[in-house]
């Protein structure tokens, strides 16, 4: 593997600075970007995405508005999708026609999505979730941490002026992912972020795989709790399993002569 030292210099200086900002701007420690995940799903060299991590410069407003939004709702660390501009360079990079993810919360996820949709001027993001909420008015340890605080709904620290051409479909993902899969033709991108048990995750990749284009990216995230699931479906794939470091967030890309 590559020394990460040398994949930080093979991207330009303004790619690097324009990473630096971005997470400096959404203050979630665990967000830095991962290179050699990012350039392992893409099969490309670090270089070669230089111009879309530029654009990462862009996004500090709405990293800091995020964060603020966090912070308003007293959730200083929130359990937030820890790879927000890897989704952001995957979407720009593939240029997909449909998105989907499954689990929403705060929608740090979603955001960054619709942001790399926007800036490719096509797409949409489908986003489906089945929110809990906060017991009472302060956050305790009895509270999903997930739960969503009073009065915010899925999607909560989202910006408004992000959310254009948002598809939010509220509920069970037994429900709604089959229902989606019948209406849509084509999956680019898919996120789990749901329920995390080795059944749900097996059900929700059945249900996309259809769909999944060829050279799309299957993504799922908490894969301590779901045991052999997603390794199962990249063996079918003949594709392997690509850790986030050494997080149990991981991620595989669909080969060509697998599309549907």
């Amino acid at each position: 593997m590559v020394p990460r030292s040398t994949l930080r210099s093979a991207v330009s200086p303004r790619a690097q600075r324009a990473m630096d900002r971005a997470f400096r701007a959404l203050g979630d420690p665990r967000a830095r970007t991962n290179l050699p995940w990012l350039t392992g799903l893409l099969g490309v060299d670090p270089d070669a995405l230089s111009e879309i991590l530029s654009e990462l410069e862009e996004l500090v407003p709405v990293e800091a508005e995020i964060r603020q939004r966090h912070r308003d709702a007293g959730r200083t660390y929130y359990a937030q999708f820890r790879a927000p501009f890897e989704l952001y360079a995957l979407v720009r990079w593939l240029r997909p026609d449909h998105v989907v993810e499954t689990g929403v919360s705060s929608g740090v996820s979603s955001a960054h999505l619709l942001l790399a949709l926007a800036k490719n001027g096509r797409g949409t993001l489908h986003s489906i979730d089945q929110p809990t909420h906060q017991r009472g008015p302060a956050f305790s340890s009895r509270d999903s941490p997930v739960a969503l605080p009073p009065g915010r709904t899925s999607g909560w620290a989202i910006p408004d002026r992000v959310r254009d051409g948002w598809d939010l479909r509220l509920g069970s993902s037994e429900r709604r992912l089959p229902e989606l899969s019948r209406q849509i033709p084509s999956v680019g991108l898919f996120l789990h972020d749901s329920l995390h048990t080795p059944r749900h995750l097996t059900f929700e990749l059945a249900t996309v795989r259809p769909r999944l284009v060829a050279g799309g990216v299957a993504l799922a995230d908490n894969t301590v709790w779901t045991g052999q699931a997603f390794p199962r479906f990249a063996a079918a794939l003949g594709v392997p399993v690509l850790r986030r470091g050494r997080t149990d967030l991981v991620g595989l890309r669909v080969p060509p002569e697998l599309g549907p």
